[in-house]
């Protein structure tokens, strides 16, 4: 990580010094926000922290509980979802405490005695061979904890605002705070105190229960599925020898997906309760633990558990929903977004593909530098009806996975015909469930594939894979997207041709009054204040001239006005590192510029000899 640039720090480089809404940032709730988030799951504390970041907006997050998530429900961290966690600065520290899912194994009835279960596959996890980042297992409330701590650290010092919860909003746009939020105190001195809170926008992060989506009127589209599942986080003692493994089971008493957790000793069940009569009323939700206990024994045998310690149980029926609309105005409406939803407030589903947390998190991350650009005055209001645009259509692509995920899951084996082809859907899909086949559609921030062809493994729309390149300043290996953080700035790659002479004629363009990047830069700030601009070029690293480079790699920053020497690359190969990434991500070797958004995506792939290209595209994306 990089610190100094703005004087020495002797303490905890994580620790930011706090600026603008940051400083001096009242305990109490105030009477008016920015920008007010509703609810502290994944999306909400994402979105804290990132909107830490951006002490010029002012934001308050609110929770109806008391204090922090002593326990929560969700667990599997796709290596999507660590790459996040890289760009806020502790995926290492996370993937230290987690269970990291090496192997997935499958199980199923013994042909010779279909009474029994028998081990019919071994397979690599996909998380193994499609990042750099593991498939890992944490509890949520640490994932919060970590969001927590980077929204506290940040500038804006943004701390939840617990024991309020969200009772109703009104709009009236005449208004320069638009939305009237109602509140009310449940928790301390103040409990049962309602009073109206006025922000320019509101993001419900509240769960399926979602009072934020009610309150305008949205809805969800969907149904509950006639099958029922009970969970349970456990300490046992058993002699099933892949305890300690992810695996799918089926029997012929019915299905498990069992999944290790962190520490070393706990597991994660999920027992086939069967299927739901119409006339049940929800009564399966009452299924006691003890009989959840013994359904799983069941299914496992000539295997056994003896529990020792339940920390956690619940019984649930596959819901597959999702929300009409993402924000509060319709197609053509033609006013300003100024509602948003996320997370199971707007999409649900089983919990057995890993994916909730992950893509409520991609919510909060698409959304946050959209409200910080727009607020900031660097883009268009229109930016903010992209939100609704992209996230819908992953939602969706998410319900459709885990119904088939979920059909798959809960076969019997009478139904099956092929008993690898668990194992074969689980590996065959890995891009999806990886949280990497994402790809956003063409828009004012996303441009067209016409120059595709000159970086092929950078797909305009998807998120930006990184590879390992070696940095000129200090010969270290690193990755090239590892340097990007959270922080609201894009990210302008150029890949130097051979002999540098495209490179310099972008270069020099670039560092001019007429470039975008100058353009869009407010007066007064940092060079690199909204798009850090890095250069790649095709040769080893000890062939490069750091200080021949040209000065829009080099910027003097901060108030010392220090040369940043982490933009300039060399791709390899050479003694430390093996890949080269022309040749990895097919980067014409004429060059190429790759711009990336804030959130990791891919939102252009131009020519280096057409600096009007970016240009005309960036000149969409902000405001003139």
């Amino acid at each position: 990580m990089q610190f100094h640039h703005h004087g020495y720090v002797s303490g905890d480089p994580r620790v930011e010094n706090a600026a603008g809404t940051g400083i001096d940032r009242p305990e109490e709730l105030p009477d008016e926000t920015d920008v007010l988030i509703v609810g502290s799951g994944p999306a909400g504390m994402l979105l804290a922290a990132q909107m830490s970041q951006f002490p010029a907006v002012s934001t308050r997050i609110i929770e109806r509980r008391g204090g922090r998530l002593p326990l929560g429900q969700a667990d599997g961290i796709q290596p999507r979802s660590v790459e996040t966690f890289q760009a806020f600065g502790f995926a290492e520290r996370i993937t230290a405490e987690a269970y990291n899912i090496g192997y997935m194994n499958f199980w199923g009835p013994d042909p010779e005695d279909p009474s029994r279960i028998r081990r019919t596959s071994r397979t690599e996890d996909y998380g193994l061979k499609i990042s750099e980042f593991p498939h890992l297992i944490v509890n949520q409330a640490r994932v919060l904890d970590y969001f927590a701590e980077a929204a506290a650290l940040g500038p804006g010092r943004i701390r939840p605002d617990y024991g309020v919860e969200f009772v109703g909003l009104t709009r009236d746009d005449a208004d320069e705070y638009p939305l009237a939020v109602r509140v009310r105190h449940v928790e301390g001195a103040r409990a049962g105190e309602e009073r109206t809170i006025r922000a320019k926008f509101v993001v419900g992060c509240d769960g399926a229960r979602s009072g934020v989506r009610e309150a305008i009127g949205r809805r969800h589209v969907g149904r509950f599925a006639a099958h029922a599942w009970g969970v349970m986080d456990v300490l046992v003692n058993t002699d099933f020898p892949d305890w300690r493994i992810k695996c799918a089971i089926t029997s012929e008493a019915g299905n498990i997906l069992h999944i290790p957790r962190e520490g070393g000793y706990l597991s994660r069940m999920y027992i086939d309760l069967g299927e739901v009569p119409d006339t049940d009323n929800r009564a399966v939700r009452s299924t006691p633990i003890e009989e959840i206990i013994r359904r799983a024994n069941e299914i496992l045998h000539p295997y056994s558990i003896d529990v020792k310690q339940v920390a956690w149980h619940s019984v649930y029926e596959v819901g597959h929903r999702v929300t009409d609309r993402f924000d509060d105005v319709e197609d053509g409406d033609g006013r300003t977004p100024r509602v948003f939803l996320t997370g199971d407030a707007c999409h649900t589903h089983s919990a057995k593909a890993g994916q909730g947390m992950n893509v409520s998190m991609q919510d909060g991350f698409n959304l946050g530098w959209k409200l910080e650009h727009v607020l900031t005055g660097l883009a268009p209001a229109s930016l903010l009806s992209t939100y609704s645009g992209e996230r819908q259509p992953v939602a969706q692509q998410l319900i459709d996975f885990d119904r088939e995920w979920s059909s798959l899951m809960a076969r019997k084996p009478h139904e099956i015909s092929d008993p690898d082809d668990l194992a074969n859907y689980y590996l065959a899909t890995a891009e999806f469930p990886s949280g990497f086949m994402t790809r956003y559609e063409p828009s004012a921030i996303v441009a067209d594939d016409r120059h595709q062809a000159l970086a092929e493994g950078y797909p305009v729309g998807k998120r930006f894979a990184s590879v390992p390149v070696t940095r000129v300043g200090d010969g270290n290996v690193v990755h090239l997207g590892h340097h990007a953080r959270a922080d609201g700035r894009w990210r302008v790659y150029a890949f130097a041709d051979p002999d540098a002479a495209a490179l310099g004629t972008w270069a020099e363009w670039a560092a001019s009054a007429d470039s975008p990047l100058v353009r869009f830069t407010p007066a007064g700030a940092d060079v690199d204040a909204v798009f850090d601009v890095k250069v790649v070029y095709p040769r080893s690293y000890d062939e490069v001239d750091l200080l021949a480079v040209p000065e829009v790699f080099r910027p003097r920053t901060g108030p010392l006005g220090l040369m940043d020497w982490e933009k300039v690359y060399a791709a390899g190969p050479g003694a430390w590192n093996s890949v080269d990434i022309f040749a990895e991500r097919g980067i014409d070797r004429r060059g190429a510029v790759v711009v990336v958004r804030p959130d990791q995506y891919v939102a252009a792939v131009l020519p280096l000899d057409a600096p009007a290209e970016l240009d005309a595209f960036l000149s969409r994306a902000f405001a003139g």
